[in-house]
């Protein structure tokens, strides 16, 4: 169980680190470019959720595999820690989002 919750907290943090990470660093393009940087992170962080959720699992095609093979084993379990795993990664990658949003003064898109 305490693997369980060190895993979903990794995937959490690490969707968290993708949108704040790629919103800071492309916004410094932004500025170089001479855009607004404030709304090109709220795009930015708007675009980066799904390859966040995508880089804290490790990539789809695994979870995928293990939610296929625990629904035709009936292994409730592996499901289970699967769905976790992938909600964990969307509250980091939402939380990051929201973050953003907060600090650029932004609305939801």
């Amino acid at each position: 169980m305490t693997q369980l919750l060190d895993t979903l907290t990794i995937n959490a943090f690490i969707s968290f680190g993708v949108i704040l990470g790629g919103t800071l660093i492309g916004s410094l393009g932004a500025v170089l470019t001479g855009q607004a940087p404030g709304h090109t992170m709220i795009e930015l962080a708007d675009k980066l959720k799904i390859w966040a959720l995508v880089s804290a699992l490790g990539g789809t095609f695994d979870a995928l595999r293990a939610i296929e093979t625990g629904f035709l084993g009936l292994q409730i379990n592996t499901v289970a820690k699967q769905v976790l795993m992938i909600l964990a990664a969307f509250v980091g990658a939402h939380t990051g989002y929201l973050l953003i949003l907060y600090l650029t003064g932004g609305r939801p898109q």
